[in-house]
């Protein structure tokens, strides 16, 4: 009995370091995204106000901002162009 319980401590305990290191992993990757967004270029963009609008309807239907969605829309328009 004392056996089996100190087996399961010890599968309990690798168990747990386990999942420590996935959690650094999760942290370092986090920080890599956060550092990565924070190099994102600015541009100024004039678009017509009926665009402007229909995309602000189209964010707010996916529940993202306006900057969002457009940063959206280009990223899918680049995929479909590179998968020609």
């Amino acid at each position: 009995m004392k056996e089996e319980l100190e087996k399961k401590e010890e599968q309990l305990q690798k168990k747990l370091e386990k999942l420590e290191k996935m959690e650094q992993e999760i942290k370092a990757r986090e920080k890599k995204l956060k550092e990565s967004e924070k190099k994102k270029k600015q541009i100024l963009l004039r678009i017509a106000p009926s665009l402007w609008d229909e995309i602000a309807r189209w964010a707010e239907e996916d529940f993202r901002s306006i900057n969002g969605q457009i940063e959206y829309l280009l990223a899918e328009c680049v995929k479909k162009r590179k998968n020609k």
